[in-house]
């Protein structure tokens, strides 16, 4: 469905009476992609955006994390909901940490998915270069040999559900539904200093040990922070470890929110 008049498009799974749960995607994402985290949690209503410039969301700026918060701000007024957990993977995740420190009111806990925050600038400025052209493909074979490739691990029937959600033909060519600009911005955003979640907000990081996103230090410093209330449990999986070992992932998240 279509939030109006708030910005976001939002897909909503699970009973309208269950747990409601705010679910951002990383960098290229989109909302579809939680139904694989959403079918294992039947009692939770979960809310999943398509953030600003990616998929039916508008693809306007700014792309910056205050936009980024304000936006998901916007749908939980939409949905009328005061207090919620809050899942976020990758660039996702920086979105929800700083959406903890903006309005922790409205955070009952977050779920952080090998989140990408605090990330080296010169290795953001190599990668926002190549995100600069934006990828395409001339068949849908392609289309599907690339995901394979960059999605090593996730089981074949994944991979073509992201072909038939995430994939629009342009002219004789194939295209992801993003905007490249948003996405340059975004790996500008994941080269901020890290912020860490407030003190006192029940969180649970997920790192994938395949992957480098979640940097020693930042977990120190959370550690030091947060204390008792953060919980570190890591999975052996590439950056997208929800659809690379969905079953163990979302096993943490459901008993990090029964808790």
């Amino acid at each position: 469905m279509t939030v109006e008049p708030a910005p976001l498009n939002v897909v909503e799974f699970g009973p309208s009476d269950a747990l409601p749960v705010l679910a951002l995607h990383g960098v290229t994402g989109h909302a579809r992609r939680w139904a694989v985290v959403a079918g294992s949690l039947p009692g939770v209503r979960l809310l999943a955006v398509d953030l600003r410039g990616h998929g039916r969301s508008p693809w306007v700026p700014p792309w910056n994390l205050e936009r980024h918060v304000a936006d998901a701000l916007a749908v939980l007024d939409r949905f009328g909901l005061d207090r919620v957990p809050v899942i976020g993977h990758s660039f996702g995740g920086a979105i929800a940490v700083h959406l903890a420190r903006a309005a922790p009111e409205r955070v009952e806990r977050l779920v952080l998915l090998d989140p990408a925050l605090g990330l080296d600038p010169q290795d953001m400025l190599e990668t926002a270069e190549e995100s600069r052209a934006e990828l395409s493909f001339p068949d849908l074979a392609a289309a599907r040999a690339d995901r394979a490739g960059r999605w090593e691990g996730v089981d074949a029937a994944l991979v073509e559900a992201e072909l038939t959600e995430h994939l629009v033909a342009d002219g004789d060519r194939f295209r992801y539904r993003y905007s490249p600009a948003s996405v340059v911005a975004a790996w500008s955003e994941m080269a901020r200093p890290a912020a860490i979640p407030p003190a006192g907000t029940r969180t649970l990081v997920v790192p994938a040990t395949k992957a480098d996103f979640v940097r020693p230090g930042w977990l120190a410093a959370c550690r030091d922070e947060m204390g008792d209330a953060l919980t570190v449990i890591e999975v052996d999986a590439g950056h997208m470890l929800y659809l690379e070992r969905p079953a163990e992932t979302t096993a943490h998240i459901a008993a990090f929110l029964a808790g």
